[in-house]
């Protein structure tokens, strides 16, 4: 029976392309990133030193089992005798020994998570084969006793203090302060001791056998894809955990032979900014961890053509070769052994968001990529980093150092905020305008009408809630940096302090907010903050994202769009849908009606209508709030000139325009003994505890069990339709006046929380009719449509019967997820919503990437069962999973025309939409554009 092969030779490639069917990634899978590079740049005519790949798929039989496959290490044997002939070395021989270093290669760059062994081969006899064969005894000395470390601390186990100290100490005894300083004897001293100090720690001797020496460090690289930092990594990249790493063998060549020999690390590019310029360190007679371990000072690249003039030719010959190659910014490692150049590694570099971004599109303008390719390779997540302000990486550290660290939460929204904090919407507001302060507001949790103060701060705390509760809600519509259910911090209301764990943060003082990491510091921490505008090449990359999108026939032909997804926005106030429009949103997607209600001057007109006992008395309240209506849509409109404008009716349950009971009765009783004297002497109570008293009483007539299942959306419009109907004629007014200027309008208004026809068939119509006899009044006419928010299970069901009155569909996503899994939102992230994704029961918190198998069917029913009645029905997601790139890809699948989200988010979605049309194109796709 022959044995599965375990092991390619570097020159045996095409055996490995045609085992895995010629797939590169595959190949890439199968050899590791490293190995599969070697391979290829072999097959180019790079100089690579000989040696063979153990494949991922024999370090997976090792973790199953813990012991090598059947057949493997014969074939390794059979590769090394290839090897010896390649290189006319013997392994373990002591006249012309050969030595190799074993390195790990997985399919995806783990930079420094996996081991590495150099020198293998080494022992009392090879080393002095070495020292006859090379005349340099400093060189193998040296070789040897990193052999000994390296091999040590990684297949042994040994800290590397075990030997560090030993080094540091010799060093001091002698007076001196390099490694290379160290002679030839001090290093066959150290040899001596190193040997000591495994024989010490670990009760045997270091192997003298090179084949032990071989086979055992191939099962600590095995191994080590298992180690806590590599897993740890892999978590923070989403690496599947079921690719395994590969191991090269490879000939030592060394950089450690004097000083015609070095070593180094480059890349094509700066991996910081992008400029095409070779980037890089070396060093003279070093091996490869000196540069990467920083004992020595390195010297930059481009020293090495006074220093090394002809190697430096070839290597940046060679770089240039392989970026054409390979078509994009590479990280090379190479060795310099007496003059001669040994490319011992390339892989696609990696690199910041600013420089991923620069160096797609400059690879484009020099026909190296295309344009698909150069927006396929920028991830959302990259855009994402580029537009919010980030706290500098060396400030976090050395605040870390103090310990100025406080507390951590949950990411709500990205970014990177400074302030003072206070405790209440109010002070917040009045810090910042007032007194023009950096606010950060801190609270345990937020409310609706917390918006003001929300909207002033420059970043959020709270120590309750989850990742979509309000304060992470509007924080993300608002591009406010915000953590939330920082359950460790407790706030004191009244001594207007917070602590978390002794350490106590007084009101007015300064903290640092970092919603990317959900990180909080006391103090100042240093900010970058990144402009749309200044990033030319950011804005050419969302440029050819709108394009791809935009594409006739990218996706199938049917009911539904034929072209990708467009990007809207969610915008409540005209600078919102302002800024999303200059952030490339094509329309509005959600105007949330009710925050306007919550501002200060408006606020005790809506309560008025609230507490009042008739229909007419409601209707005086609603017609002085006619005309700040009319405002707000009006400068919407304006500013989305020529785009479509979707207004959501009034949707909250009526009590969150009110106090809380609680305070109400609170007040009473402060207000009461105030007044005491004149309460005693018969006057009763004031007018002011009677307004109060009155107030509490519609308080608690509006009390639900469960306000968010209550009286709320469309059933709050059928119960007390003169809100709606005030409404609608503030929208159709103010998009008439705007017409009359020449202002191209197309106002969409939504109905929320229909969960059954009827009631659709019940208010729509008396809607309608106010839109057109606004229109005949005013002699204007103009495209507009009525539709609903499908965010309860029974609409999504029922959606073909719905799409008989409702000329739109837009998908409320959080209170659908909400209802198809029965989970209160804020309530499950506070409580058990994280130990089950932890513990894989949910694969993602389903209140930010959209549950496909279960919220997602509904969807899919409601977009096929709508066309079904309405085939040119418009459908879009409005929910906050609007700005998820996951969720996105997945609207563009069932067919949505649009996502709508925070004007933050809209860059983000932009790519994220253009990346699902390149995944699922329905033919081929325009490169030209």
């Amino acid at each position: 029976m022959v044995s599965k092969k375990w092991v390619y030779l570097f020159h045996e490639l095409e055996q490995a392309e045609k085992y895995v069917g010629g797939d590169w990634e595959n190949v890439r899978g199968l050899l590791g990133g490293k190995g599969a590079n070697l391979a290829e740049m072999a097959r180019i005519g790079c100089p690579v030193p000989p040696g063979f790949t153990v494949t991922t798929e024999a370090c997976n039989a090792f973790q199953a089992k813990g012991e090598f496959p059947e057949g493997q290490w014969d074939q390794m044997m059979v590769a090394l005798k290839e090897v010896e002939k390649a290189t006319g070395k013997k392994f373990g021989g002591a006249e012309n020994p050969l030595l190799v270093s074993c390195r790990s290669g997985a399919k995806f760059s783990m930079p420094g998570m996996m081991d590495t062994v150099l020198n293998i081969g080494l022992n009392d006899d090879t080393a002095k084969g070495m020292i006859k064969l090379t005349q340099n005894e400093r060189f193998v000395y040296d070789s040897y006793r990193r052999l000994i470390q390296m091999f040590g601390s990684v297949v042994l186990g040994m800290p590397d203090e075990a030997f560090e100290d030993v080094l540091d100490e010799y060093k001091s005894l002698k007076g001196y302060k390099l490694d290379i300083d160290l002679t030839a004897d001090d290093l066959k001293e150290l040899v001596i001791e190193f040997k000591k100090v495994v024989r010490k720690h670990k009760g045997f001797d270091f192997p003298q056998d090179p084949l032990q020496q071989m086979r055992l460090a191939t099962e600590a690289v095995f191994k080590s894809w298992q180690g806590k930092r590599a897993v740890d990594y892999r978590r923070a990249t989403n690496i599947p955990d079921d690719l395994g790493t590969a191991v090269n063998i490879v000939t030592m060549v060394f950089g450690n032979m004097g000083m015609d020999s070095g070593t180094g690390v480059a890349f094509t590019r700066n991996p910081s900014t992008g400029e095409k310029k070779m980037f890089g360190e070396y060093l003279l007679n070093a091996q490869g961890e000196d540069v990467v371990a920083g004992i020595r000072n390195t010297e930059q690249i481009v020293n090495m053509a006074k220093d090394l003039p002809e190697a430096y030719k070839q290597f940046m010959e060679i770089t240039a070769k392989l970026e054409l190659h390979y078509k994009d910014m590479q990280d090379v490692e190479f060795t310099i052994e007496r003059g001669r150049l040994w490319m011992l590694q390339t892989r696609n570099g990696k690199r910041t968001a600013r420089s991923a971004v620069k160096i797609a599109v400059d690879m484009v303008n020099e026909k190296l990529i295309d344009k698909t390719e150069a927006v396929n390779r920028i991830s959302p997540e990259q855009v994402d980093t580029l537009l919010h302000p980030q706290f500098d990486m060396d400030t976090k550290k050395v605040a870390k150092k103090e310990g100025r660290f406080f507390a951590t939460g949950v990411n709500a929204s990205p970014g990177a905020a400074v302030g003072r904090i206070y405790f209440d919407a109010d002070t917040a507001e009045r810090m910042s305008k007032e007194e023009k302060q950096d606010v950060i507001m801190v609270r345990p949790f937020t409310k609706p009408d917390d918006v003001h103060g929300m909207l002033a701060a420059k970043g959020i705390l709270t120590s309750e809630g989850g990742a979509t509760s309000h304060a992470a809600v509007v924080a993300r519509q608002f591009g406010v940096p915000c953590v939330v259910g920082a359950s460790a911090v407790k706030i004191d209301q009244e001594k207007r302090l917070m602590t978390c764990n002794e350490t106590v943060v007084k009101e007015g003082e300064w903290i640092s907010v970092d919603g990317t990491s959900g990180e909080v510091y006391i103090g100042k921490l240093n900010l970058t903050v990144p402009s749309l505008d200044e990033q030319t090449e950011l804005l050419t990359l969302l440029t050819w994202a709108d394009e791809i999108c935009a594409q006739p026939g990218i996706r199938k032909a049917g009911n539904g769009p034929t072209t990708g997804l467009q990007v809207w926005a969610n915008a409540d106030y005209p600078k919102d849908a302002r800024r999303a429009r200059s952030y490339g949103a094509k329309g509005i997607g959600l105007c949330r009606t009710e925050h306007m209600f919550f501002e200060t001057n408006r606020l005790p007109i809506v309560q008025r209508m609230i507490l009042a006992k008739t229909s007419e008395d409601r209707t005086a309240a609603l017609n002085e709030l006619l005309p700040t209506q009319r405002s707000d849509f009006d400068g919407l409109f304006e500013a989305m000139d020529g785009l479509p404008v979707i207004i959501r009716l009034i949707d909250p349950p009526l009590h969150e325009f009110l106090p809380s009971a609680d305070e109400l009765k609170e007040k009473i009783i402060t207000t009461r003994v105030q007044n005491t004297a004149a309460y005693l002497l018969g006057k009763g109570d004031s007018k002011e505890v009677v307004a109060l008293e009155k107030m509490l009483a519609a308080v608690e007539s509006l009390h639900e069990s469960n306000p968010m299942m209550g009286l709320r959306g469309v059933r709050l419009s059928i119960a007390m339709p003169e809100i709606v109907e005030m409404q609608v004629r503030a929208i159709f007014e103010a998009a008439c006046d705007c017409t009359l200027r020449g202002i191209k309008v197309r106002p969409e208004v939504m109905i929320p929380l229909t969960g059954h026809i009827n009631e659709l068939k019940w208010i729509q119509p008396r809607l309608v009719e106010i839109a057109k006899k606004v229109m005949d009044e005013k002699k204007v006419s103009f495209t507009y449509k009525f539709g609903t928010m499908i965010e309860i299970p029974r609409a999504a069901v029922t959606a073909e019967e719905i799409a008989s009155v409702a000329e739109f569909f837009s998908f409320g996503t959080n209170d659908l997820t909400q209802m198809t899994f029965g989970y209160s939102r804020d309530d499950a992230e506070r409580s058990f919503l994280v130990q089950y994704v932890e513990s894989g029961i949910l694969p993602k918190n389903p209140f930010q990437t959209l549950d496909q198998d279960g919220v997602g069917r509904l969807m899919m029913m409601a977009v096929e069962s709508g066309r079904k009645t309405r085939p040119e029905l418009e459908v879009g997601i409005c929910g906050e999973h609007g700005g998820d790139p996951a969720s996105i890809e997945f609207c563009h699948t069932i067919g949505q025309n649009y996502v709508s989200c925070s004007p933050f988010r809209v860059p983000v979605a932009r790519l994220a939409a253009a990346k699902a049309a390149l995944k699922y194109s329905s033919g081929k796709v325009n490169t030209d554009l």
